[in-house]
C-alpha cells in the first residue's frame, strides 16, 4: 500500500473531528465539577473516543491526512487526560499524585522541543507504546468516574480503572523514556540547521 500523502490542508472532515474533540473538553469538565452530571460527562468521553477512532480512519481512507491532524490528534489527547485527571482529582476520586505525575510527564517532553525544532522536527512519531498508554489512560479515567458510588457496578468499574491507570501510567513513563532515547540518538547524529548550512 502506498503512503499516504500529508498536505497543508486545513479543512478536511478528519481536522473538523479534531476541533470538535477539542470543544469537548471545557464541556467535560464542567459537567464533572458543576453540576456533577456524570452520565453526561461519559457521553462527552465516549463521543470523544469515537471521533478520535473516525478522524483516523477517515483521514488514511479518504487520503486527508494533514500536518494540523498529526498535530491536534495527540494535542486532544493530552487535554482529555488532563482535564479528566484534573476533574477526578478535584472530586477526591484519584489522588493527586496520579493528577500531577502524568501532565508533569507531558511538560517534561514539551522541554525538549526546541532540540527537535533546531534540527527542523516538530515532533518525534508517536509508537505502538505510546498509543498503547494513551489507550489505557482514556479507558481508565471514565470507569473511575463510573465507580464513584457503591454499588456493585461501582465497585467493578473501580477495580477495572485501576487497572487501567495503573498500566497506562506505567505504559506512558515507558512511552516517555523511549521518546528520550529516540532524541538523544537525533541529538548526536542530527546537527542543528544552522550549523549543517555553515
Amino acid at each position: 500500500m502506498p503512503d499516504l500523502e500529508v498536505s497543508d490542508r486545513v479543512w478536511t472532515i478528519p481536522n473538523a473531528l479534531s476541533f470538535l474533540r477539542l470543544l469537548g473538553v471545557p464541556l467535560f469538565l464542567w459537567l464533572v465539577l458543576g453540576p456533577k452530571e456524570d452520565g453526561w460527562a461519559l457521553l462527552v468521553l465516549a463521543i470523544s473516543g469515537f471521533t478520535d477512532w473516525a478522524d483516523g480512519q477517515i483521514a488514511r481512507r479518504m487520503n486527508q491526512t494533514s500536518r494540523l491532524g498529526q498535530m491536534l490528534d495527540p494535542v486532544a489527547d493530552r487535554l482529555y487526560i488532563f482535564a479528566t485527571v484534573v476533574g477526578l482529582a478535584l472530586r477526591d476520586i484519584i489522588p493527586w499524585w496520579l493528577a500531577i505525575a502524568l501532565p508533569l510527564r507531558d511538560l517534561l517532553l514539551t522541554l525538549t522541543l526546541p532540540a527537535l525544532h533546531r534540527r527542523g522536527f516538530n515532533a518525534l512519531p508517536v509508537h505502538f507504546l505510546g498509543k498503547s498508554a494513551t489507550f489505557c489512560l482514556l479507558y481508565a479515567f471514565p470507569l473511575l468516574l463510573l465507580g464513584d458510588g457503591d454499588s456493585t457496578l461501582n465497585l467493578l468499574a473501580r477495580v477495572f480503572g485501576w487497572a487501567f491507570a495503573i498500566w497506562g501510567t506505567g505504559l506512558y513513563y515507558w512511552a516517555g523514556a523511549l521518546y528520550f532515547a529516540q532524541l538523544r540518538h537525533l541529538v548526536q547524529t542530527v546537527k542543528p540547521i544552522k550549523d549543517a548550512a555553515g
